[in-house]
């Protein structure tokens, strides 16, 4: 049960598969594993006995290496980096994500200090201003 209480990220990064367990759920043979390890498509952790383990993570990256040289063809230096740009796009994304946080909050920040200071408050337009037709009671 503890396990369930643990970040889903965390689980999907457990290497706990050997080369043979993860070839099969890759559905292919542990030769062509090891071929992607020597040409950095996949790092396998390894144990302390330097026995290859393979994550959830790393079973889903040898599929989209598979989908991309066999049903797109796309020979391994092309897989190669696309992996790479996509790592690329993930990190800019999570980096991104995070300036537009740090942005929103010094955007609050900035406008309380405001109030504060001026004692000034952003009021909604239609608020303050009725136009001639909305304001009842007319001609």
């Amino acid at each position: 049960m503890a396990d369930n209480k643990r970040d889903p990220r965390e689980r999907d990064e457990r290497a706990v598969y050997i080369i043979s367990v993860a070839a099969e759920l890759a559905g292919m043979h542990p030769q062509t594993l090891r071929i992607y390890e020597r040409k950095g498509l996949v790092q396998p952790q390894r144990t302390a006995g330097n026995t290859r383990r393979y994550s959830d993570r790393d079973i889903e990256l040898l599929r989209q290496i598979q989908a991309l040289s066999q049903e797109e063809g796309v020979n391994l230096a092309g897989v190669k980096m696309i992996i790479e740009m996509r790592a690329q796009l993930d990190a800019a994304r999570r980096r991104t994500d995070e300036l537009e946080r740090l942005l929103r909050v010094s955007r609050r920040a900035s406008r309380r200090a405001h109030v504060r200071e001026t004692g000034a408050q952003i009021v909604p337009l239609g608020s303050v201003f009725l136009p001639p037709w909305e304001r009842g009671g007319g001609r």
